[in-house]
């Protein structure tokens, strides 16, 4: 991959992700009122609620706040600028993390308790997620010997699904954690279907929560993209599959957040793990004999 293309790919992503994962988020919120037996709002609804939180003025209990959430929103939009260059998976992995460090950071500057309670479920959530997350960067080095995300792309012959089976199945397993979505939405939930308390984004009003979505958004396009990097290949038409596979995995997504309730965070940290060993664990197992 060129440098060009690799800057063509960055800015893309950098300016194209909230018109996407926004008009997503709309059909999301359609599409979840409809199975709800409700109407439901515009699509563009999450575009109109951008606006009113900038236009707010700006108020803040604390200005650490207001830094630790621009550092989450950078570290966010580097994860992704990296991803889409096509540089390192992993480096993207540990660059979501930090960014995740600093997102709980913001939520107890305030010290409210509310804020407090659902940063400490924030943590409880990282740490379902991160085997997962790891596992998957390593599931594509040993099928196609690099962490290289444009290489995993060009120097792969077949879509890398053939191969991480279980990879997969684990991966989409955790983005409900990662979507904040039921039944996992234990520490702020995506939709105010759960509770009246925000939890980590209790004390973030205005243009500091315009800017968690924002953050929130471009995490998303990531993460998709890393679902769609199961099912691309050296094959350009393979992109066409990628796309249906993401569209599917969204739906799903919605699918399940509508038809489940909350659980406690002891279960989800026993499933997230269990599917973890169980899928990515008979994956990596399965490899390293076809590799040896």
């Amino acid at each position: 991959m060129t440098i060009q293309t690799r800057v063509l790919f960055a800015v893309l992503y950098v300016v194209l992700t909230p018109f996407v994962i926004g008009l997503l988020d709309g059909f999301d919120r359609k599409i979840s009122a409809r199975m709800q037996g409700r109407r439901g709002p515009s699509v563009l609804q999450p575009f109109f609620d951008l606006k009113k939180l900038f236009e707010k003025e700006f108020l803040t209990a604390n200005k650490m706040q207001l830094f630790l959430i621009r550092s989450y929103l950078c570290f966010i939009v580097l994860s992704g600028i990296i991803f889409f260059a096509g540089f390192d998976l992993l480096l993207v992995i540990f660059s979501l993390s930090t960014a995740a460090m600093f997102l709980i950071l913001a939520s107890t500057a305030t010290h409210s308790p509310f804020a407090s309670q659902g940063t400490s479920r924030e943590l409880v959530q990282i740490m379902a997620c991160e085997p997962m997350e790891l596992l998957v960067a390593v599931g594509f080095y040993l099928a196609t010997s690099t962490f290289t995300v444009s290489d995993i792309v060009t120097k792969s012959p077949v879509a890398n699904i053939r191969f991480l089976p279980g990879f997969f199945v684990g991966f989409v397993f955790i983005l409900t954690i990662k979507f904040r979505k039921s039944p996992f939405d234990i520490s702020t939930s995506h939709h105010a279907h759960q509770e009246v308390i925000k939890g980590v984004t209790s004390e973030m009003v205005g243009k500091e929560y315009a800017m968690v979505t924002i953050a929130e958004w471009y995490e998303n396009a990531i993460l998709l993209g890393i679902v769609g990097l199961f099912f691309v290949s050296s094959n350009i038409l393979t992109v066409i599959g990628a796309v249906i596979a993401i569209l599917v995995v969204w739906f799903l997504e919605i699918l399940i957040d509508n038809t489940s309730a909350r659980v406690k965070w002891q279960l989800m940290l026993k499933l997230a793990w269990g599917t973890t060993i169980v899928a990515a664990g008979m994956n990596l197992f399965l490899l390293e004999i076809i590799r040896g």
